[in-house]
């Protein structure tokens, strides 16, 4: 399976409505629940109304649709993952998934996933 890397750090955070969650930049993820709003964004790109961020992620998405019949795509990356002791925050769009890591983490992610068979791409 096929990886990208992510151009630019990300940042997770919280804020009160939903004026607040837009950012600008090339990725922005908005997940609102009964209980909170949540951005993924650019560190660029905070915005300004933030309530708590967590800095520091970098990323990759799984290349091409996934077609929603698959079956352990993320499960076989978290394992990986989780077999490296390297924790995890994912983002699922209708066409793939994001998988991001602390960036102290990146380097030892991207070469656990290489040696079980992922490739990552330009």
């Amino acid at each position: 399976m096929r990886l990208k890397k992510l151009s630019s750090p990300m940042t997770v955070c919280k804020v009160s409505t939903m004026e607040d969650a837009i950012a600008d930049g090339q990725f922005l993820f908005i997940g609102r629940t009964d209980r909170e709003l949540s951005v993924v964004c650019e560190t660029a790109h905070v915005p300004s109304s933030t309530v708590e961020r967590d800095d520091g992620w970098l990323g990759f998405r799984i290349e091409g649709q996934l077609d929603f019949s698959l079956i352990g795509v993320l499960a076989r990356i978290s394992k990986v993952l989780a077999d490296a002791s390297i924790g995890i925050f994912v983002v699922s769009t209708f066409d793939t998934d994001y998988v991001l890591v602390k960036a102290i983490n990146f380097e030892r992610a991207m070469s656990a996933l290489v040696d079980a068979g992922y490739e990552f791409v330009d």
